[in-house]
């Protein structure tokens, strides 16, 4: 159990959510940028999520961090998270408009999956991705995951994306 980590690298922060964080993400999930997620039907249920990341570092020593740029600007978030309904412990992302097109969403990504293999000693992550989310999976795909098909997963309509420490690894075979 640890409290939620600070994680900088060369553009951006990763950070621990703040209160004024909900806003920014009420505007994320009331937009089409959310349509391949499960949207909180309210402030109460959003400010709830929120609270579920942050309480996640914690209880399980993993959770969801805020992306923040150099500037100071919210541009979404990051985290490694294993809720009830899912079978494996994921690395998800979001990342709101404006922010596209920067390599931010790689680059936070990319830290907050190296910390859970280098200090958190997860064996293995997952992103499930909802097969029309092409911008996701590119993601994934950049980030050196492979579509795991044997990997089960909470919604028929998502594919599995294995992220695997480093190519010496057990290989997507193990988990089949």
């Amino acid at each position: 159990m640890s409290s939620a980590p600070t994680i900088e690298t060369d553009r951006l922060i990763l950070r621990p959510h703040e209160a004024g964080d909900l806003d920014a993400f009420w505007t994320f999930f009331q937009s089409d940028r959310s349509r391949y997620m499960e949207a909180p039907e309210s402030r109460s249920q959003l400010w709830s999520g929120m609270l579920a990341e942050v309480g996640a570092w914690e209880i399980f020593g993993w959770g969801g961090l805020a992306i923040e740029t150099a500037e100071g600007e919210l541009a979404g978030q990051v985290c490694v998270s294993k809720p009830p309904h899912f079978p494996e412990l994921e690395l998800g992302w979001i990342l709101f408009e404006g922010f596209e097109g920067k390599g931010y969403a790689l680059e936070a990504a990319s830290a907050m999956r190296d910390y859970a293999f280098e200090i958190l000693d997860v064996p293995t992550l997952v992103s499930y991705i909802d097969e029309k989310n092409a911008r996701s999976i590119a993601l994934a795909e950049r980030l050196g995951a492979v579509l795991d098909p044997n990997a089960r997963s909470y919604d028929p309509v998502d594919l599995v994306y294995r992220h695997l420490p480093d190519t010496a690894g057990p290989g997507l075979e193990a988990y089949a």
